[in-house]
C-alpha cells in the first residue's frame, strides 16, 4: 500500500500548478492533504471530477474560517469508519484531523497548529498534542494499529533542520514542542523516516523566502509515525523532495496493509 501525506498550502493553488498530474502518475492508494484552505464547493468542477474518478472516497474537514487550515483524505478504498476531529470544538473548528478506520489500521491525517512567531499559540499546540496522544493511547489499549501522518509542525532533532542553533527559540523547534515527539515515541510509536535513515539529512518544508529551497535550507516537519506493531510491515519511507507545487513536499509510506 502506498500512502502519501502532503501539506499543499492551498489546494486550489496546488491544483493550478498541476498537482493532479503527479498524483495520477504516482498513483497513491491514500492521499492525505493538509492546509487545503478551501471547502469542496470551492474546487473547480473539472478538478473535482478528476479526483473522484481516481479516489472512491474523499473526506473533507475544512476549517470554519475561510481560506485557512483544513485537511482532506482521498482514498481508493473506503474506510470502515471516519471521524472528523477530536471531539473538541477548540480544535475541530480549524479542521485539523481526519481519523479513518481500516481493517488493519487506524489512519490519522493531521495538520498540527503552528505556535506562531510570538509563541502565542504554543500552549494551544501542546494541548493539541496532548489530546492526540490521549486518543492514541486509548486505541493502543484496544489493540489497534495506528498510522499517524501529516504536518506535525515540529522538527524533532537538530538533524531535522538546517539551522538548529539559530532556531532554538523559534516555534517548531522549541524544547517543549520537541519533547512531545519524544512522548509519542515512548508511547509505542516509531518515526519511520528516522528509523530507516538515522543519519540522513532531508527536509520536507522550505520557506518561500531567500531561495531557501534552492539552497536546501529547510525543516523536516512532515512525518509518518506508525505503531511499533506495524513496523515489520513497513517497506520504505520516501521523501519526494523533487516535487514542487507547495512549500512542503509530499512524503510517501510504503507498507503491507
Amino acid at each position: 500500500m502506498k500512502l502519501v501525506t502532503w501539506n499543499v498550502n492551498g489546494l486550489r493553488a496546488s491544483l493550478r500548478k498541476g498537482m493532479l498530474n503527479w498524483v495520477s502518475e504516482y498513483s497513491p492508494d491514500i492521499l492525505c492533504l493538509q492546509e487545503i484552505k478551501a471547502k469542496p464547493e470551492q474546487i473547480d468542477q473539472s478538478n473535482m471530477e478528476q479526483m473522484e474518478q481516481t479516489f472512491s472516497q474523499i473526506t473533507w474537514n475544512p476549517a470554519e474560517r475561510p481560506g485557512y487550515s483544513g485537511v482532506a483524505t482521498l482514498a481508493r478504498r473506503a474506510p470502515l469508519e471516519i471521524e472528523l476531529g477530536f471531539d473538541r470544538p477548540e480544535y475541530d473548528v480549524e479542521g485539523r484531523a481526519i481519523i479513518s478506520q481500516y481493517p488493519g489500521f487506524v489512519l490519522f491525517n493531521l495538520y498540527v497548529p503552528h505556535g506562531r512567531h510570538d509563541h502565542s499559540r504554543v500552549p494551544y499546540k501542546l494541548k493539541f498534542y496532548e489530546r492526540l496522544l490521549d486518543i492514541c493511547d486509548e486505541l493502543h489499549s484496544q489493540g489497534k494499529h495506528i498510522i499517524l501522518c501529516g504536518d506535525i509542525n515540529t522538527s524533532h532533532k537538530e538533524i531535522d533542520l538546517r539551522n538548529p542553533k539559530q532556531n532554538a527559540k523559534t516555534s517548531g523547534f522549541l524544547l517543549e514542542e520537541r519533547i512531545w515527539i519524544d512522548h509519542f515515541l515512548e508511547h509505542g510509536f516509531v518515526d519511520v523516516f528516522r528509523h530507516l535513515y538515522p543519519e540522513r539529512v532531508q527536509y520536507t518544508w522550505w520557506t518561500y523566502r531567500m531561495n531557501a529551497r534552492e539552497r536546501n535550507v529547510g525543516w523536516r516537519l512532515d512525518y509518518f509515525f506508525v505503531s511499533e506493531s506495524l513496523l515489520d510491515r513497513v517497506q520504505d519511507l520516501i521523501t519526494n523532495d523533487d516535487i514542487l507545487g507547495s512549500d512542503h513536499c509530499p512524503v510517501t509510506l510504503l507498507i503491507d496493509a
